[in-house]
């Protein structure tokens, strides 16, 4: 007979254990692309807030919420001008506290994203720094340096901005002439804060407790490993200039400066009852380094960016997982898990395309091969020890957009010569909700960037009820985490002998089943003797009486119990 890629029965959900962040799956929310609830076009809170039913009924434990603040949008408000109002394009400070109370009210908690390696250059102490002049008490809480050369042409080291150019900004003096420059790793609209100040440190203190306070659940860290930068800001020289996703060692990121910083914020997050948590966007050179952030006294995950990195090819994950396992067992932290998010290629269209590609595509490859792999991938996930992180629109099957006119896009980098490729809007475009209307139930009216027309089927209400939708999939997937909390909580993976390019690990459930989960990266169906009773798959799985087979590219849940 064939099974149905969803078989899973949806208990009720166990009562909250402690350490909910072990093992949580945390549902990303790009604020401006969710949901639109008075119809200009833009995502916003009270749209977010009108959707957390379906948050709650998909199954994720928690949600982080990407910036919201108030800034000038010049890199989709990781441009912060006032960390504490929330800016009106997404509503009022009134919706984000209502937001968070029916969040907790649904059993979700809240994470919010906070950017503290850089601002707005129109945060208020900038704009006094530039007015103020060389002298400035205000310009020691940023990186203004005079330049080199007979006139100070010349920015005062070679680093490379992330979005491409160099990462210094010559500023003018009142009389017009050129004046010093000022560091900023991202766009020119974001300089670089000085972590070496205290007044830049006690600031982002009462920042933490100004949220704390409202009763957010813990902070996604946006750059955490750039606050603090080597003494002197000495060239790279021959070093490979730093892009987004890379990993070199550099004097601009992962200074071990930065955990002194962390330790401080932890005394502050164990001020609060209910265990509030920080989480490192953290690009280490290795998963030791890494491990760094996560240690007993600074902060709780860390994103597993090599993981995400990684292409679909079964020695490559083997060793991925090994390798993050291994590097989180000394300092007892958990493994993240993590496929997409807002600054790469959705993992349905990287799978479309050969490995090597990197995370920034532009190509749509071959779709259906890309959305077998990604549900294959996504219970690969979900079946690991740790907490996994979901993008919004992963559970639909969501592709990236690769046509989008030049004329509607946003992101700097893409703007700026030799930095990043610039293609992060085609992962950032608003999600489908209905089959129908003039952006698929995201809003009454258009939306920010556009919808293709092949999302109507893609649709949250196309795909609700549909067996075998990628939806329905993940509905299952995580209802079996819920009934199941070791999935997430214990550390127990086994790997099983296999055959080539087949991967199995078992792992022990609460009371004593075995759950097994079985992946075919072969490219052709294989034959194999079940080991238990199916769970879950994330395909059309033949069953014998004494064999199975499951198809190419596909993952299958199996439990003893």
């Amino acid at each position: 007979m064939t099974e149905s890629p969803d078989t899973a029965e949806v208990p009720a959900p166990p009562a909250r254990t402690a350490d909910w962040w072990r093992e949580a799956v945390i549902y990303q929310v790009y604020p401006r692309s969710f949901a639109d609830a008075n119809g200009d076009g833009m995502g916003d809170l009270p749209g977010i807030r009108s959707r957390l039913p379906y948050l709650r009924d998909l199954g994720v434990d928690a949600v982080w919420l990407s910036p919201f603040y108030s800034s000038p949008q010049a890199d989709a408000g990781y441009d912060v001008a006032d960390y504490r109002v929330v800016d009106p394009m997404f509503g009022t400070l009134d919706d984000a506290v209502g937001l968070i109370a029916d969040a907790h009210h649904y059993g979700l908690r809240i994470i919010v994203d906070l950017v503290p390696n850089h601002c707005s250059d129109q945060h208020e102490w900038f704009q006094r720094a530039l007015s103020e002049g060389p002298g400035s008490r205000l310009r020691e809480r940023f990186h203004f340096r005079d330049g080199k050369g007979e006139h100070g042409e010349v920015p005062p080291n070679d680093w490379e901005s992330i979005f491409g150019g160099p990462a210094w900004t010559r500023t003018k003096n009142s009389d017009g002439t050129p004046g010093q420059w000022y560091l900023h790793l991202f766009a020119p609209e974001q300089p670089d804060f000085n972590w070496d100040h205290a007044a830049v440190r006690d600031e982002f203190a009462t920042i933490l407790r100004f949220w704390l306070d409202l009763d957010v659940d813990g902070f996604r860290i946006d750059v955490a490993h750039g606050m603090v930068k080597a003494a002197g800001l000495p060239d790279l020289g021959s070093l490979e200039q730093t892009k987004l996703l890379g990993n070199n060692a550099t004097p601009s990121f992962d200074q071990d400066g930065v955990h002194e910083i962390y330790r401080s914020w932890h005394t502050i997050l164990e001020e609060y009852d209910g265990q509030r948590i920080g989480v490192a966007e953290a690009w280490a050179p290795t998963l030791a380094r890494t491990a760094n952030y996560v240690r007993a006294d600074e902060l709780h995950q860390a994103f597993n960016f090599a993981y995400l990195a990684t292409s679909w090819q079964a020695n490559d994950l083997l060793s991925v997982i090994d390798d993050t396992l291994d590097a989180m067992r000394p300092v007892g932290a958990p493994a993240t898990w993590v496929l997409s998010n807002h600054d790469v290629t959705r993992h349905t269209t990287r799978f479309a395309n050969p490995p090597g590609l990197g995370t920034q595509i532009r190509t749509p490859g071959d779709p259906e091969l890309g959305l077998q792999r990604a549900r294959a991938a996504s219970l690969l996930m979900l079946a690991l020890p740790g907490s996994a992180y979901v993008y919004q629109g992963e559970e639909l099957g969501l592709p990236d957009v690769t046509d989008l006119p030049d004329e509607v896009r946003q992101d700097p980098a893409y703007f700026r010569a030799a930095g990043q490729d610039g293609y992060r809007d085609g992962c950032r475009v608003p999600i489908p909700w209905t089959t129908t209307g003039p952006s698929y139930g995201f809003g009454t009216g258009g939306s920010w960037l556009p919808q293709p027309e092949a999302w109507a089927s893609l649709s949250v209400e196309a795909q609700t009820g549909q067996a075998g939708s990628t939806l329905e999939m993940y509905r299952s997937a995580l209802a079996v985490r819920s009934a199941h909390p070791a999935l997430g909580a214990a550390d127990n993976l086994r790997w099983c002998d296999s055959a080539q390019d087949v991967l199995v690990f078992e792992r022990a459930l609460d009371g004593g089943p075995v759950f097994t989960c079985t992946v075919n990266l072969t490219g052709a169906p294989i034959t194999l003797t079940p080991p238990g009773r199916l769970l879950l798959a994330s395909a059309s799985v033949s069953l014998g009486p004494d064999h199975v087979v499951l198809p190419s590219d596909a993952t299958a849940w199996w439990t003893t119990g």
